[in-house]
């Protein structure tokens, strides 16, 4: 069975805690499964979560900065361990390269999986071999170079089957008219606008480390789901802008003016013990929004009709 749901393997921003890891996070999608930011300790934290490194099908870092890509030495060794018996495609920012390659071959193992690395030098779609399924990258404001990710599904149709039924239309005359937008049947034309209704495609963005900007906001446009960064709170907000990172009321504003229908609050300060007043930070400005705990599962909010 399929499913899509995001599965929140650490939440921890620069420094981990007693309950909070370096960031992780898997988002399973169909048979897909995207990897955002391993920081230290995923492989462990996959454990927790009964997650198999075998899910992995595409690692997406934002930057280099060490608690988004620590992990990646972990992860690259397992993934040949294990056997995945898919290629592993890696989505990175081009100038981090170097790190890319130390961390790609940080020590001696038998490197036996398929893993495709894709730097990524220019904004715009930078994936569109799945099914059904894009996904872009826009440049993000922080202290190093740092991409945001948005994974877009194509819209599509809905077919009725009572309208189906009226018209006559069976069996591989469905296919046939989802793909020429129109038959005929018994001397009539039917027009797929006659059987079905629009099917709007699902997406979700991925806003980590970033000051406020307007790509983090155009990433966040008209999504079901916003996995964002709140670092600090608003009373911290002078070491949000110091150090190129967001407030939850940040957070929560770029998903308002997005128009983002979930918010997933994550990425915070050691100085924070509880995660409570990040909600109730962005719940003034925004709606629906969660703070994730590490081992939280998310499920992506069901399409709109």
């Amino acid at each position: 069975m399929s499913a899509r749901e995001l599965i929140v393997l650490g939440t921890a921003s620069q420094v981990p805690t007693r309950y909070r890891n370096h960031n992780g996070y898997l988002l399973r999608w169909d048979a897909e499964g995207f990897l955002f930011d391993p920081g230290e300790g995923t492989q462990r934290q996959m454990v927790y979560a009964n997650v198999a490194s075998t899910a992995i099908t595409r690692i997406c870092i934002t930057h280099f900065h060490g608690d988004h890509c620590l992990g990646l030495a972990g992860i690259s060794q397992r993934i040949s361990l294990d056997g995945a018996p898919h290629p592993v495609h890696v989505y990175y920012p081009a100038s981090g390269q170097v790190y890319y390659e130390r961390l790609r071959k940080a020590s001696i193992f038998h490197d036996v999986a398929t893993v495709v690395p894709h730097p990524i030098r220019d904004p715009g779609v930078i994936m569109d071999d799945a099914k059904n399924l894009s996904m872009s990258a826009l440049r993000l404001s922080h202290s190093v170079e740092a991409w945001g990710y948005r994974l877009q599904e194509a819209d599509g149709r809905r077919m009725l089957p009572k309208r189906l039924a009226e018209f006559g239309v069976r069996g591989p005359m469905v296919r046939k008219l989802m793909e020429a937008g129109e038959i005929e049947v018994d001397g009539k034309k039917v027009a797929l606008d006659d059987v079905s209704v629009a099917r709007p495609g699902q997406s979700v963005a991925f806003v980590m480390d970033t000051r406020m900007c307007n790509n983090a906001i155009e990433l966040a446009r008209g999504v079901d789901m916003l996995i964002c960064e709140s670092t600090y709170l608003e009373r911290d907000a002078d070491k949000a802008r110091a150090h190129g990172h967001l407030t939850a009321g940040e957070a929560a504003t770029i998903a308002k003016e997005a128009g983002a229908r979930k918010l997933v609050l994550t990425h915070f300060s050691q100085r924070y013990p509880s995660i409570k007043p990040f909600v109730e930070e962005a719940s003034k400005i925004h709606d629906d929004v969660v703070a994730v705990a590490d081992g939280d599962v998310v499920p992506v909010p069901k399409r709109r009709t």
